[in-house]
């Protein structure tokens, strides 16, 4: 419980924000600041899904999350994890769509070893040369694979509208999800973020429309039709609404910020104070909006970096 008596949200930090350090280094620190999850983000520094030894890493890791009392999530969006010269290539919807579907495929192993419910996952930009209906027909078909060995290992996908995607929006994931049947498996990562920056609702309004298929949120500050992941405070989003928003949800709330490695204990620190004192005044002010003069968004300025599609 927090000092109002409300229940604190599962805090956590995506570890694509600490590419500077070792993983288990990440973790550690992230439980020392108070962090109870993390967003393991499978990639060349953190968990290389095609590294030698694999298996026995992953070992140790959920050894250490146990030991850390941390839960994970897998996050699948490191920007050159299959291909070293196009960022997230290939896609589901691009050339070469089976390795994408192996690589998730593989994620799902790597969360089930870990422990981890949730694999994250994104429709990728649509090719030129693709028609925008044969572009909903192969991610479909693609999530209908992925969804058949997410119900052998028994975990759930967490799929992310992203701006600039195929799937960049609320809207667009209810189409994906009716495509599929509805499937059980099938879920929705919420970026924050995002609702402020694209979406036709405010970020609250998202959040309510979101939960009943929500199994992950990532948060981070953003401005109006800005794709730029910005720390808390420095963009436009009203947070304790957010989070008023957010109650009864259990799963991850991580904080998003990607392009901040170089400071990266200093930045989970400086964020998670910010969400605790967002999230006390709830009980303060009750779930009202909030302004964003003096301390009504906790006080917390950052510095923000072009996020440029994550």
């Amino acid at each position: 419980m927090t000092g109002t008596g409300l229940k604190a949200l599962n805090w956590a930090y995506c570890t694509n924000g600490f590419s500077g350090h070792r993983l288990h280094e990440a973790l550690e620190i992230l439980s020392e600041l108070g962090y109870t999850g993390a967003a393991i983000t499978l990639d060349h520094g953190h968990l290389d899904p095609f590294a030698p030894g694999l298996s026995a890493q992953v070992s140790r890791i959920a050894g250490l999350l146990d030991r850390l009392g941390m839960n994970a999530v897998v996050e699948t969006g490191g920007r050159y994890t299959l291909d070293p010269r196009r960022k997230h290539h290939p896609t589901l919807i691009s050339d070469g769509a089976e390795r994408r579907a192996g690589f998730l495929n593989q994620a799902m192993r790597i969360a089930a070893d870990l422990g981890a419910p949730v694999v994250h996952l994104w429709s990728g930009i649509r090719p030129e040369d693709l028609p925008e209906e044969a572009a909903w027909d192969r991610l479909a078909r693609q999530c209908e694979g992925l969804l058949a060995a997410a119900d052998r290992l028994g975990v759930m996908l967490g799929f992310e509208p992203e701006p600039g995607m195929l799937v960049e929006d609320l809207a667009g994931f209810d189409r994906l999800r009716a495509m599929v049947g509805g499937h059980p498996r099938f879920g929705l990562t919420l970026d924050v973020g995002h609702c402020q920056c694209l979406e036709p609702d405010d970020p609250p309004d998202c959040v309510r429309r979101a939960l009943p298929y929500l199994v992950h949120v990532q948060i981070e500050d953003m401005r109006r039709g800005v794709h730029e992941h910005l720390e808390f405070g420095a963009g436009e989003i009203d947070f304790p609404p957010v989070l008023a928003a957010l109650a009864g949800y259990r799963g991850q709330v991580a904080v998003e910020l990607a392009r901040h490695s170089h400071a990266a204990p200093q930045i989970a620190r400086r964020s998670i104070g910010f969400l605790r004192t967002a999230h006390d005044q709830l009980g303060e002010k009750g779930t009202g909006q909030h302004g964003r003069d003096g301390d009504s968004g906790g006080g917390v300025a950052g510095v923000g970096a072009v996020e440029g599609g994550g």
